[in-house]
């Protein structure tokens, strides 16, 4: 697929369905995402794979930082089924986590927004190979509990939940004018 097709056309695709990508397809994703920007090439990103079973865990993990969240109050049976069934949307999901390293030229915001700049370019090598994708967020990625049970440390930050799978549904993508959204400059 054309570069600037994949760039121009990609959009977000949230009915996903089985199969997981192959090794290769992700393989590529992973390997788009390390062509991000990165300032003093500080490499200020890891990525997480969840599928299959590991899916459950994950769902229990959100169940579990929710009711921390919640001030201890545990979760209803309903918010409860919810949460576990979020990971079950795709059969593979990319945790994106920004590795923040201490450096006297590079703050932690240039490192965070490397991290989402790699989200983003896997979220187009995902659609240039005919895969869905979608990055999602939430209160919970800021959560403690979630770190902890993903096994980050503290100058780790999730920046988003990357969703993958075959298109179950399609989405037309939105024509946008690039004058609406840029005008120069001249001092």
């Amino acid at each position: 697929m054309d570069a600037l097709f994949a760039l121009h056309n990609r959009v977000s695709v949230n009915l996903l369905t089985e199969p997981a990508p192959t090794q290769k397809q992700l393989d590529n994703i992973i390997r788009a995402g390390l062509r991000a920007c990165d300032h003093k090439n500080l490499r200020p990103w890891k990525f997480l794979i969840i599928e299959g079973d590991d899916r459950e865990k994950f769902g229990e993990l959100m169940v579990n930082a929710k009711e921390i969240q919640n001030e201890l109050t545990e979760c209803t049976e309903e918010e409860k089924t919810k949460l576990r069934s979020k990971p079950m949307r795709a059969p593979t999901i990319i945790v994106v986590i920004a590795d923040i390293k201490t450096h006297d030229k590079v703050p932690e915001i240039e490192q965070i927004i490397s991290a989402g700049a790699s989200a983003q370019m896997m979220m187009t090598a995902a659609f240039s190979q005919g895969l869905g994708a979608i990055w999602r967020s939430g209160s919970l990625m800021f959560e403690n509990r979630m770190h902890e049970g993903l096994g980050l440390t503290p100058q780790q930050k999730i920046v988003g939940f990357i969703y993958v799978g075959h298109i179950k549904a399609s989405k037309r993508v939105p024509e946008l004018n690039p004058a609406d959204f840029a005008s120069k400059w001249s001092g």
